[in-house]
């Protein structure tokens, strides 16, 4: 059996080593993230100048620009993870695994 647990304890860890976890097992989540926020703030700046927009279509734009950010983040980290364990791995020569009876 394995001696890695599927439920991990919140005390084994504290929550600086967690994000830091997070962001060398996948940084375009972070990317995204970070871009969801950029997205958030530069809607809350542009809101006073919309012009004669009404509110709620503002508040559509606004919210498919962030999940594009995001959806757009987590496609180029796919795309890279898909790259690296497909395109650009590495060829050793397997070993023989043979069971010889």
């Amino acid at each position: 059996m394995s001696s890695k647990s599927y439920f991990e304890n919140s005390s084994d860890e504290s929550q600086s080593g967690k994000l830091s976890r997070k962001v060398k097992d996948s940084p375009f989540m972070i990317i995204g993230l970070a871009g969801f926020v950029a997205a958030g703030v530069i809607g809350a700046y542009k809101y006073k100048n919309r012009g004669t927009m009404s509110t709620s279509v503002f508040l559509m734009q606004l919210r498919v620009a962030a999940q594009g950010t995001v959806v757009g983040a987590l496609t180029l980290g796919l795309a890279y993870t898909m790259a690296n364990d497909y395109l650009f791995k590495d060829k050793k020569p397997t070993e023989n695994t043979k069971v010889s009876n």
